[in-house]
């Protein structure tokens, strides 16, 4: 393939069949506004952007001024053409970043911090693909319509795929806060993603005790390129609560539902990601959110039964320690015990975390390996693989032997909260006091259990 062939098979990027057919007709490229006229029904203008490599070869994607992706379908197309108003490829024709509009003491401020993730991604206008953004440049030309909302001042943490960040990276993000939370901001906002958004939300909520300001971590199920992208009114839903909320505490801004009419406001020790993809994924367990983000209002839910803005002894205020050696554990049918003596003899585990079988329990064959992690002084917390419910280590046999082996029940904690709390637990505190801390409810993290009639 010569070179001219290759561009221009580049600057069509994943278009094929019908829709590249149509496209090269109309001479137009990826990264120019168009407008396209489907058979008197409507008429569009957005920017053509490329598409998936096994997307259909039947329809062409446009981002539209809103910032969200429209879908057209090639065969109602009834003319397609450039408006001259489009962003040619060429390098240096590469519109300049929007103006920042300057703050004033009046206004709210708030930090936007990006770690990573989905939401922290910009379309590239030379070739119309998404990339990460990197730096605070990136982050202002991507959310210039904030501004309307508050003073943004965005700063990028670091920039990492959430499966990436570990208990290191929690300590240093709220090092960071923590350092910047004398400076006059509203509230902070997080960008990370959403596979270990629950994890991060939990840490930052033990190790943000304290602060005056709220912290809302926020993702995107889907990035700002694919059509019904959630990343726009999350972040603008976030903003808006730390720029406005009158309460502390870590939340997490995600859609309520499938539509966009409701951006839930979690509590971030309650929340849980439960869906691989729905822009509704995340669900507050066992308690209410917080509020709800309708438009430009904030919704506080009255009937909410967990409370992050609860009022903690100065003990557990502003620590920010994390313990990298401790793990989670699935209990599951056939659990090989030697699992646990690996990690007592070769992980140098100081805590450990088994989602146990419903109320809490565990096969008989591994409970004598517990039973000596726990004699070398090693922490043994059970929560359990049911999303909603308390552990109840009381009702069987199995549940009394784990109780004289030393193992804590840790109520309704779930994985998530229960990891990242005993990470922050054994980080800040001698060992003598980690049982009860763990079983405290501290922050709302634990809730009073619900009977069923």
């Amino acid at each position: 393939m010569d070179i001219e062939n290759k561009e221009s098979e580049n600057s069509l990027e994943g278009y094929r069949g019908l829709a590249r057919e149509l496209l090269d007709k109309s001479k137009v490229k990826i990264g120019q506004r168009v407008i396209v006229d489907a058979d008197d029904e409507f008429r569009v203008e957005g920017l053509l952007i490329p598409r998936y490599e096994h997307a259909d070869e039947e329809h062409i994607v446009l981002k539209l001024k809103s910032g969200y992706n429209i879908g057209i379908d090639v065969k109602k197309i009834g003319s397609l053409s450039r408006t001259g108003k489009g962003h040619p490829v060429k390098e240096d024709n590469i519109p300049e970043s929007p103006k920042i509009r300057v703050f004033t003491r009046s206004a709210a401020k708030v930090l936007l911090m990006s770690t990573g993730g989905t939401i922290a991604s910009r379309i590239d206008y030379r070739t119309g693909a998404v990339h990460p953004a990197l730096s605070a440049e990136d982050l202002r030309s991507a959310i210039p319509e904030l501004e309307s909302i508050a003073s943004i001042e965005p700063e990028v943490v670091f920039s990492t795929y959430s499966e990436n960040i570990s208990p290191s990276h929690w300590q240093s993000l709220s090092e960071r806060i923590v350092s910047r939370s004398k400076e006059r901001f509203s509230g902070f906002v997080i960008m990370i993603g959403t596979d270990t958004l629950a994890y991060v939300s939990a840490a930052l909520s033990f190790s943000m005790i304290g602060l005056s300001q709220p912290v809302i971590c926020v993702g995107s199920q889907r990035s700002s390129d694919r059509p019904s992208s959630d990343s726009a009114l999350n972040l603008k839903a976030a903003v808006l609560v730390a720029a406005r909320f009158a309460r502390s505490g870590v939340y997490v801004a995600m859609h309520a539902n499938e539509n966009d009419d409701d951006i839930a406001i979690h509590f971030g020790t309650r929340v849980r990601k439960n869906h691989t993809s729905r822009r509704d994924a995340f669900r507050s367990i066992d308690s209410d959110y917080a509020a709800l983000v309708r438009g430009q209002e904030i919704v506080i839910n009255d009937q909410q039964n967990g409370d992050a803005s609860l009022k903690p002894s100065d003990d557990f205020k502003l620590k920010t320690k994390f313990e990298r050696s401790v793990s989670l554990i699935k209990f599951h049918p056939g659990f090989d015990s030697r699992v646990l003596d690996f990690l007592l003899r070769e992980g140098k585990v100081k805590g450990i975390i088994i989602e146990g079988t419903g109320l809490g329990h565990v096969s008989h064959n591994i409970i004598s390996s517990i039973n000596g992690l726990i004699s070398e002084g090693v922490f043994v917390g059970m929560t359990s693989q049911c999303i909603w419910g308390h552990v109840d280590l009381n009702v069987y046999d199995t549940g009394r032997d784990l109780i004289r082996a030393g193992v804590v029940p840790l109520g309704n904690l779930f994985g998530e909260t229960a990891f990242a709390k005993l990470s922050w637990v054994l980080g800040n505190f001698q060992p003598e006091k980690w049982p009860a801390i763990m079983q405290e409810s501290i922050i709302g993290e634990q809730t009073a259990r619900l009977f069923v009639k």
